[in-house]
């Protein structure tokens, strides 16, 4: 065994070497012995790709003899080796020997069905075996090339530390959820721009907002403000997450990232070059194009942090946050950074955006009663209210977090996104994407369906989307009678690309305080609707223990985040 084990390799990998080669001997008397040459040749004469064809009786009469004689042989060396080396040898293309001698050669295998490939893929490699080059390819035995496991490695946890808001209900989360769980409105007349002329006149508007002590005043009054709020949102994050100056001096930077996204970008900034050039290039900003992307919010608040790990937007319409949560989310997960700042920010209440969204038909144009038009699942909603803000969450590995002696808000358990692959703004029929994207959810956060009792839905206040999403969820929820189910975007309207960052601080804040924020407006519910699902016109208390928020955008993209207690 010693012997055969010595010259397992040579053979083996001289086997291999001999089928994968193009170069052919000719007319030999005897062929060469398998042991002392790495060609066939006979004759002298070297036979290629056509003329194998005419020789190929010839070739198996003098061969297959000596090919069979050395058979026990081989076997007597190898063993099982040879029998794994033939499963690697299957793995390439044989030569045109192999195809044109395959039962002399499928004795020598221990195989009875060898499979000779199209004639379209024979051709391709016999544009090789015209060429004269060599294709032979050496291989180590089986036994050597198995590839190890994977250690297995405990999966590195993700926590919420820190949370920063601009919104029409506050710039500071415990005011922002306070106003929630009272029920009240930031809905209110457009105040910016005199909107007389659209059928539309209310938004979700933030009336008063102060860049101080957060961005300083040359870049304030040049940015949009998108990105305005989104700086400020996020220097809040991380305050309110313990990050003094002290701690940042000691965080390694280059793996604290940025992934901080808009859904419409700097549309003030660009809309303002475009009037400027109608009347000379020279009056435009000179930042009016990178100030417009939607990239550069993160950017630049990764310059004035230092920070140089992952740093990027992402844009998925009003999904745009949770997609941004989930990845920075996964970057840590996977080791690639430690600390995170994720969320969302828009500010599109102006004339093009407001014009834009008028023109699809989406708003509600209950301007009399601006508090009232957004009401989510009540039979007289009208379309969505238009908001503006930002939201942060400062996400963190859990050793990192704890090492540093952060406060824990919540665990980050997982999420999931899908397209819906139907319409660019209407929701599937059956509600096929969004099942999907919750059970995807639940699957890769290892949560029951029994243990998330809380659902921060998408619920916008449009005819279509409120049932299919509430459908869905009742579909994948409905037999957990703990389960209850609230929307924020009733008192705030819609964020836009700011919606899941700004209603996953909601989600958070219900789990940090044990109180749930009402459904207002909510009067008369759709046909179909169970109020006993829904929360109420007063805050509710309840032990959650897992909340998911939805978040769904225009092109078909859904999203589903988990949060729980961190335990």
């Amino acid at each position: 065994m010693a012997a055969a084990s010595s010259v397992t390799s040579p053979l083996c990998t001289w086997l291999v070497a001999a089928c994968m080669s193009v170069t052919c001997g000719g007319d030999q008397s005897t062929c060469p012995s398998m042991l002392g040459s790495s060609s066939y040749s006979c004759n002298n004469k070297r036979v290629f790709g056509s003329k194998w064809g005419r020789r190929k009786r010839v070739f198996l009469s003098k061969c297959s003899s000596e090919l069979q004689s050395q058979r026990d042989l081989i076997s007597s060396l190898c063993g099982s080796s040879f029998q794994g080396l033939m499963t690697s040898c299957r793995a390439f293309e044989p030569c045109n020997q192999y195809y044109a001698s395959n039962a002399s050669f499928s004795s020598l295998f221990g195989s009875s069905n060898v499979r000779v490939p199209s004639n379209r893929r024979h051709t391709r490699f016999n544009r090789a075996v015209h060429s004269g080059e060599a294709m032979a390819v050496a291989v180590q035995p089986s036994k050597e090339v198995a590839t190890k496991k994977k250690p297995v490695t405990k999966q590195r946890r993700v926590v919420v530390t820190g949370m920063g808001v601009v919104t029409p209900l506050g710039h500071d989360p415990d005011v922002f959820y306070n106003n929630l769980l009272e029920g009240v409105s930031g809905v209110s007349e457009i105040e910016a721009f005199d909107c007389a002329q659209f059928p539309t006149r209310i938004a979700g508007e933030i009336k008063s907002f102060s860049t101080d002590g957060w961005v300083v005043p040359k870049l304030s009054k040049r940015m949009d403000k998108f990105m305005l709020y989104m700086l400020t949102a996020g220097k809040k994050a991380l305050a309110d997450g313990g990050i003094t100056e002290d701690v940042m001096n000691e965080l390694d930077k280059a793996r604290c990232g940025v992934l901080i996204g808009s859904a419409m970008g700097g549309m003030k900034v660009f809309n303002d070059a475009i009037e400027a050039l109608r009347i000379s290039y020279k009056k435009m900003n000179p930042f009016c194009v990178p100030f417009a992307t939607t990239n550069m919010g993160s950017a630049m608040l990764a310059m004035d942090l230092g920070w140089m790990g992952p740093n990027y937007s992402i844009s998925t319409a009003c999904a745009t946050s949770n997609f941004c949560i989930m990845n920075a989310a996964n970057h840590i997960i996977r080791g690639e950074a430690d600390v995170m700042l994720s969320g969302g920010s828009d500010a599109a209440i102006i004339p093009i955006g407001l014009g834009g969204f008028v023109a699809c038909r989406a708003l509600s144009q209950r301007n009399s009663d601006p508090t009232k038009a957004s009401r989510p699942w009540d039979s007289n909603r009208d379309g969505f209210v238009m908001g503006e803000g930002a939201g942060v969450l400062l996400l963190e590995e859990l050793e990192h977090a704890k090492r540093r002696g952060a406060n824990i808000y919540a665990e980050f358990l997982g999420g999931s996104f899908t397209c819906d692959a139907y319409h660019m703004t209407e929701p599937h029929p059956d509600g096929a994407g969004v099942i999907l994207c919750v059970e995807k959810a639940l699957a890769q956060s290892g949560v029951s369906r029994e243990d998330v009792n809380y659902i921060n839905a998408h619920a916008t206040s449009t005819p279509a989307g409120d049932l299919k999403e509430y459908q869905a969820l009742l579909q994948c929820f409905g037999k957990n009678p703990e389960l209850r189910v609230n929307s924020t975007k009733s008192m705030i309207g819609h964020l836009l690309g700011a919606a899941g960052a700004v209603e996953a601080v909601a989600a958070i804040q219900a789990i940090r305080t044990g109180w749930v924020h009402p459904n207002v407006n909510l009067e008369n519910p759709d046909e179909g609707v169970d109020k006993n699902v829904l929360v109420g016109p007063k805050k509710e208390r309840l032990n959650i223990k897992a909340a998911l928020s939805n978040s769904f955008g225009f092109g078909g993209h859904n999203s589903s985040i988990i949060f729980a207690p961190y335990k």
